[in-house]
């Protein structure tokens, strides 16, 4: 027997770029402003949403994270959170909080967020839990309109992972950069990316679900 997909897909926005991430620094706790590149970035991906959801096309629910730089790119992008949400915000780096990876493999060799642990911060599975619950207050939403959730990059990743099925550690696999569109979709209620990493120019959307 087919499943017959939602009818809404989840749009994950990531936030537009800030100092830090300009250079590799790893933000999770530290609230900081956009940069004005990061600024413009928000205000096309605000564009580019409009042109994937259609200009006629119910309001979305709208999910942010608490950090500045989420709030920011979501009001710039058009978007009026419904929510602010404790459970998007970015992975705990610990003790690696504002650095960048070369300078924590001095002191971690090989270090990477999906395979090392970081001091005092989050695990994998821990992200995973929380963004577990995301996902299924999005999926109670999605029987009628679309769910906009603008976060961040790793955290990002693994809500996609998540949202697959997958462990969290598969976000690695997924490219996700600043101030970029992932649209999630369903092909006869079996979840799927409709879209991945998509940059504030693109001007095409994405062809429909077979079954929508």
């Amino acid at each position: 027997m087919t499943t017959a997909s939602p009818t809404g897909r989840v749009y994950v926005l990531r936030h537009g770029e800030t100092e830090w991430s300009r250079a590799g620094r790893h933000t999770s706790r530290t609230d900081l402003p956009l940069t004005e590149v990061g600024r413009e970035a928000a205000r096309t991906a605000g564009r580019l949403l409009v042109t994937l959801r259609g200009e006629d096309a119910p309001a979305p629910v709208v999910w942010t994270s608490p950090r500045r730089r989420a709030t920011e790119t979501a009001r710039l992008a058009g978007l009026e959170p419904d929510a602010v949400r404790e459970d998007l915000v970015e992975w705990d780096y610990g003790a690696y909080e504002g650095r960048t990876t070369p300078e924590i493999r001095e002191d971690d060799p090989g270090w990477t967020v999906w395979t090392h642990a970081s001091p005092g911060g989050e695990t994998g599975a821990e992200v995973a839990a929380r963004l577990d619950h995301v996902l299924a207050d999005a999926e109670r939403e999605l029987a009628d309109r679309d769910v906009v959730l603008v976060g961040h990059g790793h955290a990002g990743r693994v809500l996609i992972a998540r949202y697959l099925g997958l462990d969290a550690t598969a976000g690695v696999g997924f490219a996700f950069d600043a101030a970029s569109v992932t649209v999630l979709g369903h092909e006869r209620g079996v979840p799927r990316i409709d879209l991945l990493n998509a940059p504030g120019g693109l001007v095409e959307p994405p062809p429909p679900p077979a079954d929508r």
